[in-house]
């Protein structure tokens, strides 16, 4: 018998109304409600993360002027062929134009909060993170639903950091990684990409950014794959790459080590004898885009995400009218609680609304009968078939919420 084909994942965000593309937006996806609940919960769950981890959130322009790119070194790196760059006026007379992009990249604008004031020492290492829309100019035979996009929302930070706080900061990001493909039952692996041909900065500053990460690696037991000269332009990186359920690599999340762009902007802090110092820079993104993300769970899940991911979590079905106002209420208390329940009231047969839940890959399908009633219960089935009998309202709250806390 023929395996069933895995659905590529714009077929999947169709079929269960998550997000779509089109034409009058190449490279940027339209997110319908049900898409969202994912988004949102990813970025509650992010914003989770990195705040126990002690980063603050910041915000930064979409738009600035070119200069600030130029400056950075990434106008040398990407140019007009990677970005999208305008020209406008800054006066009401119409005659003095000036480049504006539309920023690709999150780094350059984080050194401007930094250097918004004198720094101290006591301040560092400076945490920094930011969930901020991003645009790059894809040519348009790369771009791929959600998995190559020309709009894109990054879970960026920039940690600010003395030399001899290196160790700890990115060992602690590799950590904060770790934790959290795990949680996805992804498999992986790190890879440590070195000095590309085109770079910026002197071969000093390389070498110890090399010499820095390989002693994280080497102290925390890891061992790395070698990305030979895929480093960024301002500094080398650990990347990590994770296999999918096809078999897929990816790489996605990733930290960086920077000597170039705190020189670059002429970054300092105050030490302990009153004198300047420059601050090391460090770049991390723990999925790296939003928009990537999901299309890789999506086609990984195949559309059935994990409960606190699914955008509905049980689905309510009375067997007929008699059951809907029971049915009703049941739904309303589970929403009061924080589930996100839907009530199938349609005036369809049970096995026709048990089918259709399963093909929305709802993770829970709640029958309501007259005995359900009777017992104040409810018989509840998974999405795989597997039936868990009559429940308690109360034992149903308490199972849905400890699933949903574990985060399986």
């Amino acid at each position: 018998m023929d395996q069933p084909k895995n659905k590529d994942h714009k077929q999947i965000g169709q079929e269960l109304e998550l997000f779509f593309g089109n034409d009058i937006a190449p490279g940027a996806p339209f997110w319908l409600p049900k898409g969202m609940i994912i988004f949102k919960e990813l970025e509650k769950y992010i914003r989770e993360l990195t705040e126990k981890a002690g980063y603050q959130d910041t915000s930064t322009p979409i738009m600035v002027k070119s200069e600030l790119f130029k400056k950075s070194g990434h106008w040398i790196k990407f140019g007009e062929h990677n970005m999208y760059n305008l020209m406008l006026s800054d006066d009401a007379e119409n005659t003095k134009l000036e480049s504006y992009t539309l920023k690709p990249m999150n780094c350059p604008e984080s050194t401007i909060i930094y250097g918004f004031r004198t720094r101290s020492y006591r301040e560092l290492p400076l945490r920094l993170a930011e969930i901020g829309r991003l645009h790059r100019k894809e040519k348009s035979g790369e771009v791929n639903g959600l998995l190559r996009v020309r709009q894109i929302t990054m879970d960026d930070a920039h940690i600010f950091a003395r030399e001899s706080q290196i160790f700890n900061e990115v060992s602690n990001v590799l950590d904060m990684m770790i934790s959290f493909y795990k949680n996805f039952g992804f498999k992986y692996e790190f890879r440590f990409a070195t000095r590309p041909e085109q770079r910026a900065g002197i071969d000093a500053m390389w070498d110890k950014a090399e010499k820095d990460l390989e002693e994280v690696l080497k102290k925390k037991g890891i061992k790395a794959g070698n990305k030979k000269g895929d480093g960024a332009f301002y500094g080398p990186k650990i990347d990590m790459h994770i296999k999918d359920a096809l078999g897929r690599e990816w790489q996605l999340a990733t930290v960086q080590l920077d000597f170039h762009m705190p020189q670059a902007f002429d970054l300092k802090y105050i030490n302990e004898k009153g004198e300047n110092e420059r601050p090391v820079m460090i770049h991390r993104a723990i999925f790296g885009s939003f928009e990537r993300f999901i299309g890789i769970l999506t086609e990984h899940y195949q559309g059935a995400f994990p409960l606190w991911l699914a955008p509905v979590q049980i689905m309510v079905l009375p067997i007929g009218d008699k059951q809907e106002g029971y049915s009703k209420k049941i739904v309303e208390d589970l929403k009061k609680e924080g589930i996100r329940a839907e009530l199938d009231n349609r005036p369809e047969r049970l096995q026709a609304k048990i089918r259709d839940g399963s093909l929305q890959k709802v993770p829970y399908l709640g029958i309501i009968g007259d005995k359900e009633i009777e017992d104040n219960s409810i018989s509840v089935r998974m999405r795989n078939g597997k039936d868990l009998g009559k429940l308690k309202i109360p034992d149903l709250l308490l199972k849905l919420k400890q699933e949903i806390d574990k985060k399986i």
